[in-house]
């Protein structure tokens, strides 16, 4: 099963507006997202730029969203708790939270993709994305990608 996420801030392969990223307020932009399989026990969430040009570089890293979320609205506090219960990890920016794309050269791409889970994730918040990607094996139910540009 295929996880649709879209965002009313830009279409699929559309340009990312200024303001979710380093040259804006750097702000989440908002993500919607369809039915989940049943069995979902909580969501994740992991955006990263491929195009990085020392390999891939990890914009943001979020678990143990409630099974019945939907959205993530835009500005998700870079709080490592939020108040429904999810965890943010830290991004390879050193911080936890949200930041956003701020390529050195050229276009690149920005992957949101989103992990339907039949587990919480007993990781502490400020996990990184390798932990987070580990500790989700056996356990992804479905998933889906949204993939917005940005150049500066």
């Amino acid at each position: 099963m295929e996880i649709k996420i879209t965002s009313s801030a830009f279409e699929e392969g559309g340009l990312i507006p200024a303001k979710y990223t380093c040259d804006g307020a750097d702000v989440s932009p908002p993500l919607q997202w369809d039915e989940v399989p049943q069995g979902t026990r909580s969501i994740a969430l992991i955006c990263d730029d491929p195009d990085a040009p020392m390999g891939t570089w990890v914009h943001w890293v979020l678990f143990n969203l409630p099974s019945d979320a939907k959205e993530l609205a835009e500005n998700i506090p870079a709080d490592k708790l939020l108040p429904n219960g999810a965890k943010q990890g830290v991004s390879d920016f050193g911080r936890v939270g949200y930041g956003g794309p701020c390529p050195p050269g050229g276009t690149h791409r920005y992957f949101f993709k989103i992990y339907a889970l039949d587990a919480e994730i007993g990781l502490e918040a400020d996990a990184d994305k390798r932990r987070l990607l580990k500790a989700m094996e056996s356990h992804v139910l479905a998933q889906g990608q949204l993939v917005g540009k940005y150049k500066r």
